[in-house]
């Protein structure tokens, strides 16, 4: 089994950092720019979330099973890279423009846009994220990859923020609207750019028998198959509610420090070390927790985390200071773990093809990143029904008490919770004791590219 190169790693790692460069913005701004930018009413904002992303969840499950009935001259995944890349940079501009239209115009344009940007992540991401089996059979190694991933993943989102947003108040002689998309186009082109690179520099090493008669009818089979799995359902049902933990303490930064901290003049600093912090943290994976076993380590770095976003509650606005280093420790915390968690994915791979002889790489990371969609329309459209609740009125200076409360709750509490609540739903997790040597016996080493047509 030879080893991947530096090369290999940084390749893989630019796709996230591709991805990230519109998915930190969609994390970051998305409800921000709906809500003060655009226009958009708080509460329809939380129903768009709500049904674009559920919509878009089960379209997942389809490129996922499409992705495992694929073979190209190219590879399994890698060809969506090249096939999606500029579509996705595309639409990445076009979701952040806004038109001249009426309420229901815009309403409308902002439904058609943000659903069609999440289905081409989808036709770039669920490969993207399957393509790592096929990279390697090595669980460190896997490890290693994911960490280089998520790294990138963060400097993709420290670029947005550290040029993307300064150049939306520059670019367009203060107009906001305009500054958004013409920041945005830029951005697109440097997501296209970045898959590219990543297409080029990698290799799929490994490959799985490819049933090419199979029809999407037979997807529900397949799915029956991991349904049966208590590592997956474990897995499907932690992504639901990390990811509406994540889009709160997230998506809400913008509201807290504007807010609660009463400076948007640090709205930058504060993105910048939230996305600094994860970018060290996922550097940092394998050196904290090398001696641990990955799932305690991972409940160990969500009870840390929880407990000091419950301290940050009560933290007094004016020790702005400690504020942003609380918030760096927060996010540093939680991107150590993140490698960990996409790491038992693999690991459900291998012991599901083990028991049943079937490679479903493609489904079992499709229907989490259903899972992580469905946890980000709910987070959505808490941010917005709790900001609704609250009185929160976009696009004022000074808010009101009650909805300067509700922020700190998005912000902390509430995500604090929920990620407690990842330590006993991983009670009694199982990783299979051998599933390097497993994975060894039932893959397929490739010297030279899959020569085969596409599949159904």
């Amino acid at each position: 089994m030879s080893k991947l190169t530096f090369k290999e790693k940084i390749g893989y790692g630019l796709g996230d950092g591709a991805s990230n460069i519109i998915w930190q913005t969609i994390m970051l701004f998305i409800a921000y720019f709906y809500t003060d930018i655009y226009g958009l009413n708080a509460f329809h904002m939380g129903i768009m979330f709500l049904v674009v992303r559920i919509l878009d969840a089960f379209f997942d499950v389809y490129i996922g099973f499409l992705a495992d009935h694929t073979s190209t001259k190219y590879g399994q995944f890698r060809p969506y890279l090249l096939w999606f890349a500029l579509p996705f940079g595309i639409l990445g501009s076009l979701t952040f423009f806004t038109p001249d239209f009426g309420e229901t115009g815009k309403i409308i344009y902002a439904y058609v846009s943000y659903t069609a940007l999440s289905l081409l992540y989808s036709l770039v991401n669920v490969p993207y994220c399957a393509m790592i089996n096929n990279l390697s059979q090595s669980p460190k190694e896997r490890v290693s990859l994911q960490s280089y991933r998520f790294a990138f993943a963060a400097l993709g989102g420290i670029v947005v923020s550290v040029i993307a947003l300064p150049l939306t108040k520059i670019i367009a002689d203060g107009d906001l609207q305009r500054g958004y998309f013409y920041s945005m186009l830029l951005m697109g082109a440097t997501s296209t750019l970045l898959f590219y690179l990543c297409f080029a520099l990698t290799k799929e090493r490994y490959s799985h028998p490819i049933d090419k008669t199979q029809k999407f009818s037979h997807v529900f089979k397949e799915l029956s198959i991991l349904a049966i799995d208590s590592n997956w359902r474990k897995m499907f049902l932690l992504n639901i509610i990390n990811l509406t933990a994540g889009i709160l303490k997230t998506g809400g930064a913008i509201y807290f420090v504007t807010y609660y901290m009463n400076s948007t003049e640090l709205v930058s600093v504060v993105l910048a070390i939230i996305l600094g912090a994860k970018f060290f943290g996922s550097m940092f994976t394998s050196t904290l927790y090398s001696k641990l076993e990955r799932v305690f380590a991972y409940k160990l770095a969500m009870s840390v985390q929880a407990c000091i976003m419950i301290a940050l509650f009560f933290i007094p606005n004016t020790s702005l200071t400690l504020i942003c280093i609380i918030i760096g420790v927060i996010h540093f915390i939680n991107s150590t773990a993140t490698p960990l968690q996409w790491s038992l994915l693999s690991d459900i791979i291998d012991n599901v093809e083990h028991k049943t002889g079937r490679s479903l790489s493609g489904l079992v990371f499709s229907t989490n990143i259903f899972a992580i969609k469905v946890g980000i329309a709910i987070g959505g459209a808490l941010i917005g029904w709790v900001l609704t609740a609250g009185g929160y009125i976009g696009g004022i200076e000074t808010q009101t008490e009650t909805a300067t409360f509700s922020i700190r709750l998005i912000f902390t509490i509430i995500p604090a919770l929920l990620i407690f609540s990842l330590v006993p739903l991983l009670r009694n997790y199982h990783i299979p004791p051998k599933n390097e040597k497993t994975s060894q016996a039932t893959h397929t080493h490739i010297h030279e590219p899959v020569t085969t047509t596409k599949g159904e």
